[in-house]
């Protein structure tokens, strides 16, 4: 199934311009939730664009809402890494095809049978019965940060060990395993690193899930992996398929826990009204996704000529999702760039659309709508131990966050009053 090709919206009447030199990537100074400017600019002049790839390739930049949830919806532009064409500097010409058990660059048949062996295992009623042990795992290391006292550092000890432990166990890894993963998941999402030492680290996750796999096979236990062996997946397709996984319910988690925290923390209005209301949290889940964005970009390679917006894509051209820039689109979200823990943000891009829209998303929304304002309850006087643009920011990697969030909070005296540490 396919969208019907888009009309232009009223004022975007496809009148080919230049394309564009380069994607814009740099975020206003002072501003670290809020996308590059120039996208905007760009969303209301014309959401679908020409854009020259730094190897050449004249392909697309789509940054309107409507038009990238077009594409995400439609099967005639693939998410397979070897049709892409890349935008960012120093890329290769040409990616390899997606390692076995990569969902994300792969397409049906094989998308379809992997995403329905796994579909009933990621149900929100299945999820939702982990919620108790969400709890148990967030109210421990919130123990742990009181005992230790402020300052410190948010991400090393609540942001990122609460998802970690929770998908080491829901794929039956060993938790003492959890920072080798962490370390080589970060290295697999790190810009800044050369792919081959991407490839690398992906392969060292791979062979110690394969391993693991192996053990399962011989003594199954309670867990996901356990579970998949008894289907017809082969061993490296569940090596690879835990590798994904791995990756996703690591990495993504922990940055939305970090880097949520840290914009609560700059709009205290919105912090008090979570802190105040937990009934608030499926939504300010969904708002702080819309607002933050941090799988911000994604590709598509065009597998026949499509009309769209009033453009031909032709077969063969890639184009560059702009995520931030569609979910800071006016004409879906009135005052986009504002956070606000009431609105509704439905039908964000934050997990994707499609086929290929977030799997664990379940998990996640679990993750989070326990695990913030568990932290804001426990910590009323929570507060950045240093000047916001001190926070260390994730600029180079292709999942935005901060690598560390100093914090801090007032102690309470012996009569229960707040006093400064």
């Amino acid at each position: 199934m396919h969208n019907e090709p888009l009309t232009p919206a009223p004022g975007h009447e496809a009148q080919e311009a230049a394309p564009l030199s380069e994607l814009p990537v740099t975020r206003p100074e002072g501003c670290p939730f809020d996308p590059p400017a120039e996208l905007a600019r760009l969303r209301e002049e014309q959401p679908l664009r020409r854009m020259t790839y730094p190897d050449g390739h004249i392909g697309w930049l789509a940054t309107g809402h409507s038009v990238v949830r077009a594409i995400l919806a439609d099967s005639r532009f693939s998410s397979r890494y070897e049709l892409m064409h890349l935008p960012m500097e120093g890329a290769p010409a040409q990616l390899p095809p997606a390692p076995v058990g990569d969902m994300s660059g792969i397409d049906a048949p094989e998308h379809t049978r992997y995403r329905r062996l796994l579909m009933g295992k990621f149900t929100v009623r299945r999820m939702r019965e982990l919620t108790a042990r969400v709890e148990q795992i967030s109210a421990e290391y919130l123990d742990a940060m009181e005992r230790r006292g402020g300052p410190l550092d948010l991400v090393e000890a609540y942001a990122q060990p609460v998802p970690a432990l929770m998908i080491c166990e829901l794929l039956g890894v060993p938790a003492d395993d959890r920072e080798v993963f962490q370390r080589h998941t970060f290295t697999v999402t790190d810009r800044s690193v050369g792919l081959e030492d991407q490839m690398a680290a992906y392969t060292a996750i791979q062979e110690i899930l394969h391993a693991l796999v192996l053990a399962k096979r011989a003594e199954p236990t309670d867990d996901l992996l356990s579970d998949l062996t008894s289907s017809d997946l082969t061993d490296e397709e569940l090596a690879g398929i835990g590798t994904f996984l791995l990756g996703a319910g690591l990495d993504t988690t922990a940055n939305m826990l970090a880097l949520g925290t840290f914009a609560l923390l700059s709009n205290p209005e919105q912090l008090a009204a979570l802190r105040d209301d937990p009934g608030l949290a499926d939504q300010a889940v969904d708002e702080l996704m819309r607002y933050l964005t941090i799988a911000d970009t994604g590709i598509r390679a065009a597998l026949e000529d499509v009309e769209l917006d009033g453009h031909l894509i032709k077969a063969g051209e890639s184009v560059v999702l702009s995520f931030q820039a569609a979910n800071r689109d006016p004409e879906r979200f009135p005052h986009p760039d504002v956070l606000d823990v009431h609105r509704k943000a439905t039908g964000h891009l934050g997990f994707g659309h499609g086929v290929h829209q977030c799997l664990g998303q379940q998990l996640a929304r679990v993750e989070m709508r326990v695990a913030l304002p568990a932290l804001l309850t426990r910590f009323p006087t929570l507060r950045l131990a240093v000047p916001p643009e001190e926070v260390p920011l994730r600029t180079q990697s292709s999942i935005y966050g901060v690598h560390g969030l100093p914090v801090t909070w007032d102690e309470e005296a012996s009569d229960g009053t707040p006093r400064r540490p």
